[in-house]
């Protein structure tokens, strides 16, 4: 049943507030007492089976359903939608006992024990084959039933360890074969003849770790590659399966893919086939109501989960535990303007046993609602005040964002990491009111104005085609230092640098310089990573282990690095086509990227649909509405353009407001906005 069959009913709003829930942890008179409250609190959507597979399979064939019947039965007695997870991860014990491949083997050969979650080995054979029939049973029980708003695809798929064991390699030299055809090419592509490292045959190929020695960069490019196509395909088969059972059924997932200590993988290769028709994440932002780093991150993380896709996205998981108060409602409202549709606290209960018996959720550990729970009814009861007015908002982008995988494992070896450089430029869009979207290059049509590629490190040939056709078409792109430095294989470029890119940005990037010794040769006027940037009349200071040394090709410097040995490029511009490509000889820094970014809005005739004091995050919602949030402790004048009501607070405003420290607001203008 669909999400639309739901709203055709009136059953679902357009904004949903809800929980994390875990049923196996209570019995059925906890259940009715929970649900009760919940349903007071407004809540219109729980969470439901995440890391619980052996609850309903507890011996190998042996299913037991009949007591989530009971919870399904009570939530839609309730009028509260579920998200039913297809629990794939963990494994049971019984499973690991069945098919001991499935364990987690160490890069120095130790089986491991599967102590804690996640420590299963996707690509095994004999767990895809469980993994399966378990999604099934799961997916044709409930694809039917009116409680379901939608089928969750596993938990967090990008944690966990990789395993080092024999059948990996087994199927690691499988993926070689197909991707490489010969020992010869193999050789090639990943440098055989350094440091006596050639393969004579397929058969000699190891992983590339053993214990805390890794290998070269080529070897563990691909390594990294295969685990990552390992994932997607488990994933994408559980899809294929609820898409056969429960044709119509809405999929979406949490999908924390780019955590760097586990199994980091590709998600752009689900993103863009737009099956996921709700992109999923855990929403976690900190728990401060001043530090808006965190909901900074936490919307980049929206944003690189969503990638392209225009449908709703949804918060699967929300931040609880010692959230400040009011913390939680200002990171639901800033999570709006990017066009999420749900808040959906983790955790309802504060648990009781585990790993996480001491997380605190929006009732204590005897069942008693706290002061979360209390926000999360105030955050239920003005999302349904607002929900009707043009929700979800549907973002509507002029600036892309360059990010990809294969580019965050190559950036590994300098100073900062690609997603480190992409997040600094995220800010400066973000902090400007404007609609941006991540992009994967070997993917995306770049239907935008500007693209921003912030220490892509690894180019491939689609991805420089796709650049080159861009700017050839007129768009601005805007580059940064540690981009386009190794091709396909990780290698760095022998070719001019940017690689397959000089000629777009008419340059040629020699070495790397570093700045502490450079300033070695000022007198002691600058020390450290400190530089000054000529721009025009401006000088902007700043800081930077590395910049290039950029010798120009057809490209004009508009900025150069005072005080040195002689000046150097610091950004250049270069006529392609009908377009421009601008390097900057650092790695993204807002003094410079901002410098640099806002001439390209204004020649690109991108405005904010509203203006806003800084601090405030806003958005035209619809012809007639606007949603202000205030990141800031202090108050902020707000002008609209004509008289206002808020319909959150109720208020008149004929001739603006002021929106109190970290408040949000929801107004409607008499008249359509223009700016």
């Amino acid at each position: 049943m669909s999400e639309h069959h739901h709203q055709r009913k009136g059953a679902f709003p357009d904004l949903y507030v809800g929980a994390n829930y875990h049923p196996h942890d209570s019995d059925p008179e906890q259940w009715e007492h929970d649900i009760s409250l919940m349903s007071a609190a407004g809540l219109t959507v729980v969470r439901l089976g995440h890391l619980a597979w052996d609850s309903y399979e507890p011996e190998d064939g042996r299913f037991h359903f009949e007591w989530f019947d009971r919870v399904m039965d009570l939530m839609h007695g309730a009028g509260i939608g579920v998200i039913l997870d297809i629990a794939i991860r963990p494994a049971p014990l019984w499973l690991h006992r069945k098919h001991p491949s499935i364990d987690i083997t160490d890069s120095s050969g130790n089986r491991l024990h599967a102590n804690t979650r996640y420590m299963v080995d996707v690509g095994d054979p004999a767990y895809r084959e469980h993994a399966l029939r378990f999604t099934d049973k799961l997916t044709l029980r409930y694809a039917d039933h009116p409680a379901l708003l939608a089928f969750g695809i596993d938990n967090e798929p990008g944690d966990g360890p990789y395993s080092y064991s024999e059948s990996v390699r087994s199927r690691f030299i499988g993926w070689l074969r197909k991707k490489y055809g010969n020992a010869e090419e193999l050789n090639r592509s990943w440098a055989g003849q350094r440091w006596s490292r050639r393969i004579g045959d397929f058969e000699e190929i190891g992983l590339p770790r053993s214990g805390s020695i890794e290998g070269a960069p080529e070897r563990v490019l691909d390594f990294r590659r295969f685990v990552s196509d390992e994932i997607n395909e488990c994933m994408l088969s559980v899809m294929g399966r609820a898409e056969q059972n429960a044709p119509g059924a809405l999929l979406t997932t949490n999908a924390w893919y780019y955590k760097e200590d586990g199994r980091y993988f590709d998600y752009a290769e689900i993103a863009y086939t737009g099956r996921m028709s709700r992109g999923g994440m855990g929403f976690y932002p900190g728990y401060s109501l001043v530090n808006n780093e965190g909901i900074y991150e936490a919307l980049l993380g929206l944003a690189r989960i969503q990638f392209e896709n225009e449908t709703p996205f949804w918060c699967t998981e929300f931040t609880t535990m010692t959230a400040v108060p009011g913390s939680v409602r200002k990171s639901a409202y800033a999570s709006l303007l990017l066009g999420n549709q749900m808040v959906c606290g983790w955790t309802w209960q504060s648990m009781h046993g585990g790993e996480e018996q001491y997380l605190q959720g929006m009732v204590d550990w005897d069942g008693e609602p706290n002061r979360k729970y209390e926000e999360y009814r105030q955050i239920a009861e003005e999302f349904a005040t607002i929900g009707e007015f043009g929700f979800p908002y549907r973002p509507q982008a002029q600036i892309a964002l360059a990010y990809s995988f294969d580019s965050q494992l190559a950036s590994a070896s300098f100073p900062e990491k690609h997603d480190q450089q992409l997040q600094t430029c995220f800010n400066a869009v973000l902090e400007r009111n404007l609609d941006q979207r991540v992009v994967d290059l070997s993917r995306s049509e770049l239907d935008y104005k500007i693209l921003v590629i912030p220490g892509a490190a690894l180019i491939d040939e689609a991805s420089a085609a796709n650049i080159r056709r861009f700017v050839a078409d007129g768009g601005t792109a805007i580059m940064t230092s540690y981009s386009a430095v190794v091709d396909a294989n990780g290698q760095v470029f022998g070719t001019a640098r940017p690689g397959l890119l000089a000629d777009v940005f008419g340059i040629r990037l020699g070495g790397y310089q570093e700045t502490a010794l450079l300033n070695e040769l000022t007198s002691g006027r600058m020390a450290g990573n400190s530089l000054d940037i000529s721009l025009g009349e401006a000088l902007i200071r700043t800081e930077t282990p590395r910049f290039d040394e950029v010798h120009l090709r057809g490209a004009t410097a508009t900025a150069s690095i005072a005080g040195l040995d002689r000046e150097y490029p610091a950004v250049t511009v270069n006529e392609f086509g009908k377009g421009r490509a601008i390097y900057l000889a650092l790695p993204a820094r807002r003094a410079l990227f901002d410098a640099v970014l806002d001439p390209e809005i204004k020649r690109s005739h991108i405005r904010p649909a509203v203006s806003v004091p800084s601090g405030v995050l806003a958005r035209q919602i619809d012809e007639t509405h606007i949603l202000y949030v205030n990141l800031d402790g202090a108050d902020k004048p707000i002008t609209p353009c004509g008289p206002a009501r808020s319909i959150l607070h109720g208020r008149d405003y004929p001739n603006g407001f002021t929106l109190a420290p970290f408040d949000a607001d929801f107004v409607e203008i008499s008249g359509p906005i223009t700016t």
